[in-house]
């Protein structure tokens, strides 16, 4: 069945949370959407004449001439069947750029540099081969002023940067590991496994089926290709009210049939038992624009500064597709008119290539596939509060390097190439130079130690995640109402940085150790509340209770670094116990 925890039911996560929106066009149910292929019709669209994809997979579909016979690599692209990798396809960009929009057949000759020859007329091949559309990787720099460059790079001393975060990024086989520091403490990590893995496949939009609808659970079960359905509730379907029997209060038996055909974005992956979670509200990231189609929306970040918004706001007005809905990010602050217009030609080119590929394929079928975890987080993340990005792979250093070079080029001397390997100029591997390993082991411990001697208990349950607060061997100075106060307020920062480190998510309870005055609950709670402004995923925190509890949600979108690391046990089947059953089968005493 569906997820029924409270996050289960929050919008979906357009990738910048913090967004001022200045159209009333974001209400769920009252949308138009006119981009969804056969949308409220009965029936799959027609097939095109190709393989479909096999049942349980985001490979894409096989291609009619027999799949790509370019020999390219791409780490975890994988062809189904085959001893070599396909590179993967870049639909929709016509080769480079040139004669698609005017700002990059101006930028053509230094995209082709920046690119190489291989991503020439590339696109149009691919959409033939009925491949998803990837997201753009590969894209040339624009030429910038030393004024602009400078001022993005930020502090320097004796000429390196001086920024708090460093990324490591470790390829091994079967997965890369991406570890973030701050300082030399691990604050976040992400395991990404091949992109053919089902896991994987947060922010993927699919042409997909619909197999039955719900009343009672105002959700249908939905076939995208994967083992398990996915779910899609009430609140995220688009439709137009004007078109459905009790326009936009209709149920969803009023809109939804089984086996009509709709089109859907993955807004969480799958987690153990449950399907990913989807929504009719497509959504395209890029650097600096996330494009809402079909849709009204037009907001700014409201992390930027006003004079700031008001600049973005004048370049929106001309660039800005009537069609389409924008919603500014945080990194498009100092941004030029140039690069923000280019940005959003890029992704509306991209949706116009999977509107393309959605008219000639059948459901269920992968339309468009989100990046790399790396390239994923280098988009959303990397500004100059990073000191570097070091990776440890010559092939994905050279594709992170013409990347970085695109997006932001200010900051691309900080990507540097860890050379570990035999002859290398290194002499351990990266993640023990930065001590990540040692810090991993103690992130799926249950203990967690606070500086002053107390301790954190944190334990996953079906329902929620419970960490207990203890003093242990804290035994403070002053007085027993001091000495718990300090202690919490150590626990409120490292409870924080836990969730993030162990990206735990859904309902999370914390106990912490018992207040009296209500001054120091309060500022615990602040406390907790601040440290938590840090982390990007949304969380909702609430004030401690009287029993000195404090419960708060975090948005889950993928499994924790727990679950990344383990497996549930046979024997115990995850319970940590193994029952007496002689004990249990005893016969009574005569």
């Amino acid at each position: 069945m569906g997820d029924t925890s409270p996050e289960a039911s929050t919008p979906a996560d357009t990738q910048d949370t913090q967004t001022s929106a200045t159209d009333s066009g974001s209400a769920r149910s009252g949308r138009r959407a006119d981009a969804a292929p056969a949308i409220g019709s009965s029936g799959p669209i027609p097939p095109p004449p190709v393989a479909k994809p096999s049942g349980g997979d985001t490979r894409p579909a096989a291609g009619g001439a027999g799949g790509d016979a370019s020999g390219g690599k791409d780490p975890g692209s994988d062809s189904p069947g085959s001893g070599r990798r396909r590179r993967r396809r870049r639909g929709g960009r016509g080769g480079g750029g040139q004669g698609e929009q005017g700002e990059q057949g101006k930028q053509g000759k230094q995209g082709q540099q920046g690119r190489g020859k291989q991503s020439q007329g590339r696109g149009k091949q691919g959409r033939q081969r009925n491949e998803p559309v990837e997201a753009i990787t590969d894209d040339g720099p624009l030429e910038l002023d030393e004024a602009i460059l400078k001022t993005r790079r930020g502090r320097e001393r004796r000429g390196k940067p001086l920024g708090r975060y460093l990324m490591c990024v470790s390829v091994g086989e079967g997965a890369t590991q991406i570890a973030v520091l701050e300082g030399r403490n691990l604050i976040e990590h992400y395991l990404s496994r091949p992109a053919d893995d089902v896991s994987e496949i947060h922010g993927n939009v699919y042409l997909s089926k619909v197999q039955n609808v719900l009343p009672g659970m105002e959700a249908a079960f939905v076939d995208i290709g994967t083992p398990k359905n996915a779910v899609l509730y009430r609140g995220d379907l688009q439709f137009d009210p004007d078109e459905v029997e009790g326009g936009g209060k209709a149920r969803i038996e009023q809109v939804l049939k089984a086996r009509q055909t709709i089109l859907c974005q993955v807004t969480k992956n799958p987690i153990a038992h449950k399907g990913a979670r989807l929504t009719q509200e497509v959504s395209l990231p890029g650097r600096f624009v996330v494009l809402v189609p079909n849709n009204s929306t037009y907001g700014i970040s409201k992390r930027l500064p006003d004079k700031e918004r008001k600049r973005l706001q004048s370049i929106l007005d001309r660039v800005k597709p009537a069609e389409h809905g924008l919603i500014v990010r945080t990194a498009a602050e100092d941004i030029t008119a140039e690069e923000l217009e280019r940005d959003v030609g890029r992704l509306v080119q991209q949706w116009t290539d999977i509107e393309a590929l959605a008219k000639k394929s059948s459901a269920p079928s992968l339309l468009y596939r989100e990046p790399e975890a790396v390239f994923r987080f280098i988009r959303e993340e990397f500004t100059k509060d990073y000191r570097g990005i070091v990776i440890d792979d010559r092939d994905l250093y050279d594709k992170v390097l013409v990347y970085v070079q695109g997006v932001n080029p200010a900051l691309a001397d900080r990507v540097q190439f860890y050379d570990s390997g035999p002859g290398g100029s290194e002499s351990l591997p990266l993640f023990e130079r930065h001590h990540v390993h040692e810090q991993l082991r103690k992130a799926v411990d249950r203990k967690v130690w606070l500086p002053s001697g107390g301790s954190l208990i944190i334990e996953h349950t079906e329902a929620l995640t419970v960490i207990d607060v203890n003093t242990g061997k804290n035994v403070g100075k002053k007085s027993l109402e001091e000495t718990v106060f300090r202690n919490n307020l150590e626990a409120a920062e490292e409870t924080a940085r836990q969730l993030r480190l162990r990206d735990i998510g859904g309902i999370i309870v914390i106990d912490f150790v018992d207040m009296d005055v209500k001054k120091n609950r309060e500022a615990v709670a602040a406390t907790l509340r601040d440290a938590l402004a840090r982390d990007k995923t949304r969380t909702q925190v609430f004030d401690i209770s009287d029993l000195g509890l404090v419960e708060m949600t975090r948005k889950r979108i993928g499994e924790g670094l727990l679950e990344s690391f383990s497996e549930r046990c046979d024997d115990c089947d995850g319970r940590g116990v193994a029952l007496d059953e002689e004990l249990l089968l005893a016969k009574p005493a005569r």
